[in-house]
């Protein structure tokens, strides 16, 4: 009976033990917290990239349906409102081709061009600093 006594007693953790795995926690948060503050800005230019894969096959199905894109004062718009002018949308979808336009993770409007400077149209983000510059994020440049 004695002899469990003794083992029950030390049964706990020493302060060294308890020092070395504070320590190795610490060494895995300075190794991998960096890793996660990066991923949000990552997170947002997937969700661009994203966002503008559908806004370019909402484009193809107008133009499918209406034998052109919208011009570039028609816009985006036009996958959510039948636009007035030229090129007139002969057999525009009653509803749309998207519920609403998407802003860009920034909370920008996204961008179009047609023609575009990159292609035949072009559909796009300013990115983080919203200034045209290497950062954009375009049909043109995705993955």
């Amino acid at each position: 009976m004695n002899g469990d006594l003794t083992n029950r007693s030390q049964a706990g953790f020493t302060l060294i033990e308890v020092m070395v795995v504070v320590m190795i926690l610490g060494i895995l948060a300075a190794i991998i917290v960096p890793n996660i503050m990066d991923n949000p800005g990552k997170a947002r230019i997937t969700k661009a990239k994203q966002d503008v894969r559908v806004l370019e096959n909402s484009l193809a199905l107008y133009k499918l349906e209406n034998f052109n894109y919208p011009s570039t004062d028609q816009g985006l718009d036009a996958l959510v409102n039948k636009p007035a002018g030229t090129p007139e949308p002969k057999n525009w979808n009653q509803g749309g081709y998207i519920k609403r336009l998407p802003h860009d993770p920034w909370d920008n409007e996204y961008l179009y061009l047609n023609p575009g400077e990159h292609g035949e149209i072009d559909i796009y983000s300013l990115g983080p600093d919203q200034t045209p510059s290497d950062d954009d994020i375009g049909n043109w440049s995705l993955d």
